[in-house]
């Protein structure tokens, strides 16, 4: 049994979910698990709804639903599929169309809302490749994600329940599991609630089914022809990296490489579960390999975190940053939903890098002024350099100010800023 994750880009149109059933008709006959994300770039516009919503703007978050109810009606438009097998699309439009009549309360939860709006966009590019894949004759099975993966009530960071979960799909399988499409991205309470499993949580949906099943690989499938060695955003030349072990996988997702989700790695290292990252538009081609023994001669590979911001820490009597004070610091920091993505402290300083979110940093920033004296930098930028030398260093620093640094034998960190902007 094998699991394929196809991300939004693979069924952002009706090309694109085309190509995806191309892909699966190579696996009939084949036990096949098919975890799919939402369409495109369907999540940003459903974030966009709960934004609107939740501050008041009801005929504005009503506008942007229709939007992306037309954006899908004009993909389906293209199969001719029958009217039965769109219902279930149908009814979600409904449901969503509902929810937003009504005003929202003082007390309405934010993440509780998003978590109820924005894993429509799983259910229904599932329910559409679903249906396409019927309607050419493919004998596929829809599953629930959210009646299968176990979370607790943790919204929009869902914690999962392994023992549950496993036994929750291994009970809905059965016997001859065939063709499969779930979701990624999300799951549910035991009380019947969505929840959803972190930003891009997909790639980690697909490693849990692996896990549940024992599969014998997982496939990313991306629009990229393996794991890069950097973001083509950010370099012009990039070196495609054939293999990888599962330790620099993990580190270079939790740095903040986009290819791979950060907790996508651990429970595929705990079977030994293969995992390959290959190209939806090259599908022969090898791709990356994660799970090899040993790389021997490692690639210098490149993380880049734009929109930062570094956040210094001072005790407000000069005492020392000691014990009680980081626990009090990473305390607030969790409460706050904040992931901290590097950290350095003196005697009397303590200095973080997270991601600029103006949804959370400001109440953040007023709970540490109540400890702390607190000064910040905003939008720099994170270098993260694995298996990095000095010339790679001197590359990324061409053109920046260096503000924090931070090594280990095998990765650096650099917090920088753009010259241009120091000198303004």
């Amino acid at each position: 049994m094998k699991v394929y994750k196809f991300g939004g880009a693979s069924v952002r149109d009706a090309a694109g979910i085309r190509n995806v059933g191309t892909i699966i008709q190579r696996e009939t006959g084949n036990d096949l698990i098919v975890v799919v994300s939402a369409m495109g770039k369907t999540t940003n516009a459903l974030e966009d709804i709960v934004v609107s919503y939740m501050a008041g703007r009801i005929d504005e978050a009503q506008l942007r639903w229709q939007n992306v109810v037309i954006t899908h009606e004009l993909i389906v438009a293209e199969f001719e599929l029958p009217d039965t097998l769109l219902a279930p699309v149908r009814a979600i439009f409904s449901s969503i169309a509902s929810k937003l009549a009504t005003a929202p309360t003082t007390l309405t939860s934010y993440d509780a809302v998003y978590d109820e709006i924005v894993p429509m966009g799983e259910l229904i590019s599932t329910h559409i490749l679903t249906a396409y894949l019927t309607h050419i004759g493919l004998p596929v099975r829809w599953a629930d994600a959210r009646q299968l993966v176990r979370t607790d009530d943790t919204f929009r960071e869902g914690k999962v329940d392994w023992e549950t979960t496993k036994s929750q799909i291994q009970a809905f399988v059965g016997d001859r599991i065939g063709l499969l499409v779930t979701q990624g991205f999300i799951g549910g309470t035991a009380n019947g609630e969505t929840t959803t499993l972190g930003r891009e949580g997909s790639d980690y949906s697909a490693a849990i089914f692996g896990y549940s099943l024992g599969a014998e690989s997982i496939t990313i499938w991306k629009d990229v022809p393996g794991v890069l060695n950097a973001d083509p955003r950010y370099f012009d030349e990039t070196v495609l990296l054939p293999e990888l072990t599962y330790q620099d996988a993990t580190e270079l997702a939790y740095y903040g490489a986009t290819v791979i989700h950060p907790k996508t790695i651990k429970p595929l290292q705990n079977k030994g579960i293969p995992l390959y990252v290959k190209s939806f538009l090259k599908p022969d081609q090898p791709g990356t390999l994660v799970g090899a023994p040993t790389v021997t001669k490692p690639t210098p590979s490149f993380i880049f975190k734009v929109n930062q911001l570094l956040i210094s820490l001072h005790p407000t009597d000069f005492s020392f940053i000691a014990e009680d004070n980081l626990s009090l610091i990473f305390g607030l920091f969790a409460t706050a939903g904040v992931k901290i993505n590097l950290m350095q402290n003196t005697a009397l300083s303590f200095s973080v890098v997270v991601d600029s979110k103006p949804d959370r940093i400001p109440d953040l920033l007023e709970q540490l002024r109540g400890h702390f004296r607190v000064a910040y930098n905003e939008a720099l930028e994170l270098i993260t350099i694995r298996h990095y030398d000095q010339s790679t260093i001197d590359r990324v620093l061409v053109g920046k100010k260096l503000l924090l640094e931070q090594k280990s034998r095998s990765t650096v960190q650099l917090v920088v800023r753009e010259e241009a902007q120091c000198t303004a």
